[in-house]
């Protein structure tokens, strides 16, 4: 037992002696705000502290003013900028009696300024800081279970006598600041500097004029949008900042100066005012090795497009000049934070509670489940903690050497932190510290950026997604399969589409089509040409008609866009295929002898660029076996390759492949696209009709015997067919009636189609009229009309009506049977 408390002795007074010799070393120096800070912060390693300021006596001298703070933000615990110095108040108390005064959470519960506190369990201390005119007043608080013991007592004793008597930044105009320090009226933008800070800038007191913007313009124009997140009131209400910016100087390089300010309220007439110092930051670049590394991490930021091509870069930036054993860098999306790069990226390289408790392979937690983070963020500026400081376990096992957080800012806000954790203990430099916060600043900007490109992606994407068919139609007597990349570049995303559209009598229309541009309104854009192309076609039009509305369409909608398609009509019982080019591609043929043709024809304009356009129509004659591959430029051209090149390669790998697995022939094509440009690629395999129907056709006059030619052409046709007799008597009903009706109901041309295959026999009558047949929910016994349509019902399996070209096609099957 001797040996332990031997033990802990010495350890005690070993880290008095550390303090000693931390606080001796700062307070060497001159007098100035950097001092006392970097004295305050003694405290947070020294006493345990989570929370330290220093108050004294400003121009009101009845009023205690903050001069400094260090630590979590102090609006956590209720801390004011000011106390009364006759107040009920542990600073006040403590400067009144110059005693130390101690409270606990019963005491602070009791305490008249406990009014102020949020309702958690904490305890402060107020010593009074010895100079020789009217002391300050040392604040500290801790949430520790235990307080502060007596040796952190001991340690506070030490860091009061050294900062002294500090003298207050000025609030308002007049009066001499501390040296090295500024004071800033958001109001009129009037500032107060020293002729030190004037001397950094190379002016003189007379060529001064007072105004902020005269010290902004002689900066470096790169650093001024992180200064003006800094100046501007609005983005300083997340706590006090820290940053790094070059001043131009009448000879030689810019010179790097450090800024520190935060922003003190006003009230009663005062306007708000942003406070801090301003100090030469050159000693600490004695070669440009960190200003290298933070133009090599711009530059690389300057072309990460996505947030993880940002992480990576900042990644690769900071781990091996800081030697750390990993870094983690997450986004902020609410409350949560996510992690989107983890280097090294091996699991057990990480504190198991990261591995066990958040259960995925990119932590996601609640921010709030790592305070001394939350704060961090809050605060807006880098922290570091040394070894062994007392963190939260989700922390301490990512540094136990040393850990550094850097809070993304970003338009106001926090994009962002990156954790950079050692494992040994790490002495933290001046030099690392500058090199943390110039590039939290650099990496918070590009991660917005990334994160605004990500979402316009993502929605494009979802647009594009929704606007290609999901799937294809199974098709009779062929198999065809479709592929789309998005581009490695830009948005990733464009106009390009393809479709497959089944269309009456054993056709099939391929579209392949782009649309000019990469952004929302392409992809929207291909949306609607994509309907409009496959509305025309269900319609029956022909190839040129089809192709020749769209562009129409297109000149309607009056957009500054075009687009290219090529559109193909096959035939699936002939064999035979005719296609309109609109500014596209023409098809490769792939034959079954694996000879393949690139078939010369001429073609239109793109859509939407001439409304008086001609769409020459070009026949492909197709044996069982060709394929047809339809594909966009992304596929064939690069900038190492004109189209031409393309194609011819295109045709070769074409030639080389076996079209027997069609998906693996679009696999291989696509595996030498160059990406820099969206791909769509179409093939279809045209395997002949294995059954083929039987097909007549008769045109209907408009003559008195019109229904009973009818009926004799129905009946001549299926008794060539073979079709037995006990199915010809419904299927001459069903013509009666369905000829009937477009004859009394419409004007124009009639024509009725019979098709037969499989032992199924389709009856088709077509007319001029738009209208669809109704059928009538009652007859009476009186009606001459309105039994045609319910008779059809009644003698036919099925019965429907679709569009067509100038009208519409009722038709009836019925199954035939020998009995």
């Amino acid at each position: 037992m001797t040996d332990v408390v031997s033990e802990g002795a010495e350890g005690r007074r070993t880290r008095l002696l550390r303090a000693e010799g931390a606080l001796k070393a700062l307070t060497s120096g001159p007098a100035s705000l950097e001092r006392v800070r970097r004295v305050l912060e003694q405290a947070l390693v020294y006493a345990g502290a989570a929370c330290v300021a220093v108050y004294a006596p400003g121009q009101d001298p009845d009023v205690l003013c903050l001069v400094e703070s260090a630590g979590v933000p102090r609006t956590l615990f209720g801390l004011r900028d000011s106390y009364p110095r006759s107040g009920h108040s542990a600073v006040a108390d403590a400067h009144r009696s110059g005693s130390a005064v101690w409270l606990g959470p019963e005491q602070l519960a009791e305490h008249a300024e406990s009014r102020r506190t949020p309702s958690r369990d904490f305890f402060v201390a107020a010593l009074p800081a010895r100079g020789d005119d009217d002391g300050g007043c040392l604040l500290a608080v801790s949430e520790r279970r235990e307080g502060f013991d007596t040796d952190d007592r001991k340690c506070l004793e030490l860091i009061a006598d050294a900062v002294g008597a500090p003298a207050p930044v000025r609030t308002a105009e007049g009066g001499e600041l501390p040296a090295g320090s500024f004071s800033l009226a958001m109001d009129s933008g009037r500032v107060e500097v020293g002729d030190d800070i004037l001397d950094l800038f190379a002016l003189t007191r007379t060529e001064f004029d007072g105004k902020v913007e005269t010290l902004l313009g002689l900066t470096v124009p790169e650093d001024l949008p992180s200064l003006m997140s800094v100046v501007e009131a609005d983005h300083m209400s997340i706590g006090e900042r820290e940053l790094e910016f070059r001043v131009l100087q009448p000879a030689g390089p810019p010179k790097w100066l450090r800024l520190r300010g935060r922003l003190l309220p006003g009230g009663e007439g005062r306007p708000a005012r942003l406070v801090g110092t301003v100090a030469d930051a050159s000693s600490l670049r004695s070669d440009v090795t960190d200003v290298a590394r933070v133009q090599r991490l711009a530059s690389a930021l300057a072309t990460a497009g996505t947030v993880r091509d940002v992480s990576q870069a900042v990644v690769a930036a900071l781990r091996k000049p800081l030697r750390a054993d990993r870094i983690a860098l997450a986004e902020l999306e609410g409350e949560r934070l996510v992690v989107t790069v983890l280097d090294p990226p091996e699991p057990e390289s990480w504190p198991e509670l990261w591995q066990l408790e958040w259960r995925s392979e990119w932590p996601d937690a609640p921010v709030r489940a790592m305070p001394t983070l939350a704060a961090a963020l809050r605060e807006g500026r880098a922290q570091i903690w040394p070894a062994d400081t007392a963190l939260e376990p989700a922390l301490a096992d990512v540094g136990p050497g040393g850990l550094a957080v850097l809070p993304l800012p970003a338009a106001g806000r926090m994009a962002g932190a990156c954790l950079i954790g050692w494992d040994a203990p790490h002495e933290f430099g001046p030099d690392e510290r500058a090199l943390l916060t110039a590039s939290a600043g650099l990496a918070g900007q590009a991660l917005m950026r990334a994160h605004a490109f990500d979402a316009e992606h993502e929605l494009v994407g979802m647009l594009q997604r929704q606007l290609l068919p999901r799937r294809l139609p199974t098709l009779p007597g062929a198999v065809a399969v479709a592929r789309y990349l998005p581009a490695t570049a830009g948005l990733e995303v464009g106009g390009d589409w393809y479709d497959v559209i089944p269309l009456p009598d054993n056709h099939v229309a391929l579209v392949i089509g782009d649309v000019q541009g990469h952004s929302t309104a392409a992809a929207t854009l291909m949306g609607q040409m994509r309907t409009a192309l496959r509305a025309y076609a269900v319609e029956g039009h022909p190839p040129d008609v089809v192709v020749s509305h769209a562009n129409r369409l297109l000149l309607d909608i009056e957009t500054d866009l075009f687009a290219t398609c090529c559109y193909v009509d096959v035939d699936m019982e002939e064999g035979s295929a005719w296609y309109v080019r609109a500014g596209h591609l023409p098809p490769v043929l792939r034959h079954p002898d694996g000879g393949t043709e690139i078939p010369e024809s001429d073609g239109g304009p793109p859509l939407g660029v001439m409304a008086r356009a001609d769409f020459p129509m070009s026949v492909l004659r197709l044996r069982p076996g060709t394929v047809i591959a339809l594909t966009t430029d992304g596929l064939v051209e690069s900038a190492e390759a004109d189209i031409d090149t393309g194609m011819n390669r295109l045709a070769r790998e074409l030639a080389a492949s076996d079209p027997a697995h069609l998906g693996m022939v679009a696999d291989a094509l696509l595996g030498n696209a160059h990406r820099g440009d969206d791909v769509a690629l179409l093939l279809l395999r045209y395997d002949g009709m294995a059954l083929r129907p039987l097909r007549e056709g008769w045109t209907v006059w408009r003559v008195p015997e019109a229904v009973g030619h009818a009926r004799r052409f129905t009946r001549r046709t299926l008794r060539s067919w073979g079709v037995p007799a006990v199915n010809r008597d419904p299927a001459l009903l069903i013509v009666s009636e369905l000829v009937t009706n477009a004859l009394v109901h419409t004007d124009g041309r009639v024509r009725l189609d019979l098709t037969l295959l499989d032992n199924r026999l389709r009856v088709s009558v077509s007319d001029a009229s738009p209208r669809t047949p109704a059928k009538p929910t009652s007859v009476s016994w009186e009606a001459t009309g309105g039994r045609g349509i319910l008779l059809v019902e009644a003698m036919s399996d099925t019965w429907g009506t679709v569009p067509v070209s100038g009208g519409k096609q009722v038709w009836a099957e019925l199954a035939l049977s020998d009995r």
